[in-house]
């Protein structure tokens, strides 16, 4: 009967005895291994700025260049004035030429020219004198331009008028209106009504 009865010790496993230190050389890499991912992701973390920091750069980078409103440039007179200054700085010993335009006058620049012609290189009173005895129209609106040339020149240069003289006058063509005379027969006949730019220069009597 002794024989027949299983050998239970032989068919039970082992058992091994784990110590503490077994332990924790087991539990050891796991530790490191949860720890890798995290510092390989610090140095991504660390290299890239924060958005705060850009703001506060930002601040004080307007900080740094703010200083108070940019100063403004005075402008005195304005163009005008500006204008009428570089005409009055003219080097010395060069003349100075006052101008005056009339554009678009109700006369032909062929009329014009013929007035022209009688008062080129006259000085001021005598040219006075020539377009007041004139007969022609076109006399009249060469006075007015000879006067507003002479006011020029006393308002903006503080010159003399009449120690002035005509440096050039010239008549330009202007644009030329259209206008249609009826006919017989239903025919239509164009007119043209010409107009000038009238122009004088004057410059003192000494400088020739």
């Amino acid at each position: 009967m002794a024989d027949e009865t299983p050998d239970t010790e032989s068919t039970e496993e082992p058992q091994v005895e784990v110590t503490p230190e077994a332990e924790a050389s087991v539990e050891e890499p796991k530790a490191e291994e949860a720890t890798a991912p995290a510092a390989a992701a610090e140095p991504e973390t660390a290299d890239a700025p924060e958005a705060g920091d850009d703001a506060d750069h930002d601040h004080d980078h307007d900080h740094d260049h703010d200083h108070g409103p940019a100063p403004v440039q005075q402008v005195r007179g304005g163009a005008r004035a500006e204008a009428r200054r570089a005409r009055r700085a003219q080097p010395v010993g060069e003349a100075p030429v006052v101008r005056a335009v009339a554009k678009y006058v109700r006369t032909t620049p062929r009329k014009a020219r013929l007035i022209a012609d009688l008062v080129r290189g006259k000085d001021v009173e005598t040219a006075r004198a020539i377009l007041a005895h004139s007969t022609r129209s076109a006399a009249q609106d060469w006075s007015k331009v000879l006067e507003s040339a002479v006011a020029n020149a006393e308002n903006n240069h503080e010159l003399i008028g009449d120690e002035l003289r005509i440096h050039a006058i010239t008549a330009d063509d202007g644009p030329t209106l259209k206008r249609f005379q009826p006919r017989a027969q239903g025919r239509a006949f164009r007119i043209n009504k010409r107009t000038s730019h009238l122009t004088i220069q004057l410059t003192p009597k000494e400088h020739r």
